[in-house]
């Protein structure tokens, strides 16, 4: 099973360690593309903190991330895991899982970056600041220009099992799974069902999406459940306790659309 995840927008600090090492990254086909992004990214934030902030997409609250992109080079680097915060981090709770599970982690998850491409939750990289939705003066817009890489190095990675994709729309922009790879590919909508004068009412969750996607991916790694297509993963996530509505796509090579309903958001 791979799970793609998107990255958190604000990262826990770099560590004191050795910097970067980008040989030592997963993923080595996407090494070239990640120099260029790299450069980028460290020269316009060392010429023009205006200019990177606007280009960033920054308040002038966060001034501070210019000066941390631009020493993106020396600073110090920590796993992956430990970069990324956020809701669905919290809710994931890598820190805490089993050892048994802590390893599957290891060799299942993918973090999409506007910066690295995608990592594992074990490579070692410092803190940064740069989404999918950039669009750098020289490279262009990073969803678009990490596509050829990905169709590259992901089909390869996904290898013949599950891909189950919780990444948001910025991040599927840089690669969809296509033909017979969309066709064991899931991905997840969290439903909040309320009544309302004795009348079921659905909504789409937002912000409480992120935490129900990672206690979904922390169930799976704990339970060591190994679905190998979508109708296996609907058939594990029912036995783990969640109300899942699922149908198979109309044409092949569509990915399947799981609706997970939750009756609180928390």
């Amino acid at each position: 099973m791979l799970v793609l995840l998107p990255p958190s927008e604000g990262k826990a600090a770099s560590g004191r360690g050795a910097p970067l090492k980008p040989g030592s990254l997963s993923l080595p086909a996407l090494a070239e593309a990640r120099a260029a992004v790299l450069d980028e990214l460290v020269e316009l934030c060392a010429a023009d903190e205006d200019k990177a902030r606007e280009i960033l997409g920054l308040s002038d609250g966060l001034r501070g991330e210019i000066a941390k992109n631009a020493a993106l080079r020396t600073a110090g680097a920590r796993p992956a895991g430990e970069i990324y915060t956020g809701v669905l981090y919290d809710a994931l709770g890598l820190a805490t899982l089993p050892p048994d599970a802590r390893r599957r982690a290891r060799s299942s998850l993918l973090v999409f970056s506007g910066l690295w491409g995608a990592v594992r939750i074990g490579d070692r990289i410092p803190s940064y600041r740069c989404s999918m939705g950039v669009r750098l003066p020289g490279l262009g817009a990073l969803g678009a220009y990490w596509r050829r890489p990905m169709e590259a190095a992901l089909p390869e990675i996904a290898a013949r099992g599950l891909v189950l994709d919780l990444r948001s729309s910025a991040y599927t922009a840089a690669w969809k799974p296509k033909g017979e790879l969309a066709g064991r590919t899931a991905t997840v909508r969290v439903l909040h069902s309320q009544l309302v004068d004795g009348v079921e009412k659905r909504s789409v969750v937002s912000h409480f999406n992120k935490a129900t996607k990672g206690r979904i991916v922390r169930d799976l790694l704990v339970s060591g459940a190994k679905p190998k297509g979508p109708g296996e993963l609907v058939t594990a996530l029912r036995e783990l306790g969640y109300t899942v509505e699922a149908e198979a796509p109309a044409r092949a090579g569509r990915p399947w659309e799981l609706d997970v309903v939750v009756t609180q958001i928390h």
